[in-house]
């Protein structure tokens, strides 16, 4: 196995790892429901779910 010839400082290994972070997800509006959600990812808006705006899977009616 390879070994470090030098241990790396705590500062170095942090400022290495400043970068990785995730960022904030983007929210999209539906032009068909007016609805915020994610994007690429189903929505449910009442009981029916959609996706890019179509309807999927709509809810069952209830007596």
């Amino acid at each position: 196995m390879a070994h470090p010839k030098s241990r790396t400082s705590r500062a170095r290994k942090r400022k290495r790892r400043t970068h990785k972070k995730i960022g904030e997800p983007q929210i999209a509006i539906c032009k068909t429901t007016g609805e915020p959600h994610l994007y690429h990812r189903a929505y449910e808006v009442d009981g029916n779910l959609y996706y890019k705006g179509k309807l999927l899977i709509k809810a069952e009616e209830e007596d």
